[in-house]
């Protein structure tokens, strides 16, 4: 229904780029976010007539993206070796986008929420001798979330605060949360990916 309403004949296109700092929530014992980043590419469709340029304030907006997340973890607090845990995926969100309005007009400021799909094609650990540091002490390593593969497919939902800086450059707030465990056999409590980011887009061109 949303893709049978889109007026398709204005359509605006672009690459986005963020920096965050994420990490996987609840699994390792001490983490600590990474930082990371993002690049993409996205559409805006029109949702709303466009009767005057760039008037719409609704869009549907899809984006391409790539992006890392990870943490530094250590399951013994008072090692200082810490584990390290680095994943990359390519990513698909798609955003509801709605420009808030000023004397009825399209403003600059706007809101973007939708769902995000992600598909991991790398995933870097290095947790060194700490399965074995851990059986030696008399712990289970899978306590804390050590020698655990993450899936390959995870869901979430992401959402953004934007403004325009002219008709070219947006410069943004973003939040991702998962709702997917990142961890599946990981069963001591839910894991997910998270991180709060801040990025630039820039638009290339549009159709009419």
């Amino acid at each position: 229904m949303v893709f049978g309403s889109i007026n398709a004949q204005f359509i605006k296109y672009g690459v986005t780029g963020s920096l965050h700092r994420g990490s996987i929530a609840g699994i390792h014992n001490a983490s600590k976010a990474n930082f990371g980043g993002s690049v993409g590419i996205f559409a805006d469709l029109s949702i709303v007539p466009n009767d005057i340029y760039d008037s719409a304030w609704l869009y549907l907006t899809p984006q391409l993206e790539v992006y890392t997340i990870g943490e530094r973890a250590s399951w013994n607090e008072d090692d200082n070796n810490r584990q390290k845990y680095n994943n990359t995926y390519i990513a698909v969100p798609i955003y509801l986008k709605y420009f808030m309005k000023n004397h009825g007009y399209k403003g600059d400021i706007y809101f973007m929420v939708g769902p995000k799909f992600e598909f991991l094609v790398s995933e870097k650990i290095e947790e060194g001798d700490a399965v074995n540091k851990a059986m030696a002490a008399g712990y289970d390593p899978a306590k804390f979330g050590l020698g655990q593969k993450a899936d390959s497919f995870g869901y979430g939902v992401s959402a953004k605060v934007g403004v325009k800086v002219d008709n070219k450059w947006d410069v943004f707030v973003r939040f991702d949360r998962g709702l997917s465990k990142v961890y599946k056999d990981y069963a001591a409590q839910s894991t997910y990916n998270r991180f709060l980011a801040i990025g630039l887009s820039y638009y290339i061109g549009e159709t009419n």
